[in-house]
């Protein structure tokens, strides 16, 4: 294995270490991950939020993916929180970056998690795509990566007003 290759993954590595401890702590992921990831404040409820990210999701050209309910797996073990995580993507979007370095599974579909901060406001996170697939050097990805970047940043941009 390269040098490179093995600093990548080292980033990586570290990044979700970094992302997952700011998540289990309860606290803002930004100040927890070096401001790794975008967080915005967002009007409503949490599935209110949720319900309006997915229309806005469709109306971009991209899916859900997938959905992971942190709220109802984190009852299991008797923690009650809010928070709730929607998978999205596209699979055209998706065949240039996978055609590009099949490593790219690492940052899409994007997780966008939408949960109730400690002080009861609605939150938005999400880590930008190019921030985690900038270690590729891949101006193929970096290209598509900063669009992805643009279609987030409109789409919870929109979700502070009702």
């Amino acid at each position: 294995m390269s040098n490179t290759v093995k600093k990548q993954r080292s980033k990586l590595t570290w990044a979700a270490l970094i992302l997952s401890a700011g998540m289990l702590s309860g606290l803002p992921a930004v100040a927890q991950a070096d401001d790794l990831t975008v967080q915005v404040k967002a009007s409503g409820s949490v599935s209110d939020v949720v319900d309006r990210l997915k229309g806005m999701v469709h109306k971009n050209g991209m899916m859900v993916m997938g959905e992971l309910h942190q709220g109802r797996v984190m009852s299991m073990v008797g923690l009650s929180i809010e928070s709730e995580s929607i998978f999205v993507g596209n699979a055209t979007v998706g065949k240039k970056l996978f055609g590009a370095n099949a490593g790219a599974g690492i940052a899409v579909p994007v997780r966008i998690n939408v949960y109730k901060a400690a002080n009861g406001s609605t939150m938005v996170a999400y880590v930008p795509p190019s921030r985690v697939l900038s270690v590729y050097h891949n101006p193929k990805i970096n290209k598509v990566a900063g669009m992805l970047d643009g279609k987030l940043k409109k789409m919870t941009g929109m979700l502070g007003g009702m």
